[in-house]
């Protein structure tokens, strides 16, 4: 596992070289489809967990067909 670790150095400290408007540009980048494949994630298991534990025979009061 130095391998990972020996890249991982290396790729923070050029992170760390780079001027502040490319590292905010790098970060940005890398945490935005990051976090938004996170969220999506999130948002399937909560429906998922949702649905599974709301399974009722009624119908929804609020649902107007």
């Amino acid at each position: 596992m130095s391998w990972l670790s020996d890249w991982w150095n290396a790729v923070e400290l050029w992170i760390a070289q780079l001027p502040f408007p490319a590292q905010f540009a790098v970060v940005i980048a890398v945490l935005l489809p990051v976090c938004a494949g996170g969220a999506w994630l999130i948002d399937r298991a909560v429906d998922l967990v949702g649905n599974k534990v709301n399974r009722s025979a009624e119908p929804d009061p609020g649902d107007c067909d």
